[in-house]
């Protein structure tokens, strides 16, 4: 994986709610249910592409 690649990830709940426009505990919850589920645990932090997290809120309601 290139830099470009790298650049893309959100590590951490805390970042990934900064992200998303939620609070930790909605978007720990979110992880939980699989609501979002690009979120993967690396160790005992969660990483998310911000590339995907973006594509998942843009798609129309079903």
């Amino acid at each position: 994986m290139g830099a470009e690649g790298t650049l893309d990830l959100i590590w951490g709940v805390s970042e990934i709610a900064k992200t998303i426009g939620r609070t930790e505990r909605q978007t720990y919850h979110m992880i939980q249910s699989g609501n979002l589920p690009v979120v993967k645990q690396v160790g005992e932090r969660y990483v998310a592409s911000r590339q995907k997290l973006f594509e998942f809120f843009m798609e129309p309601a079903a």
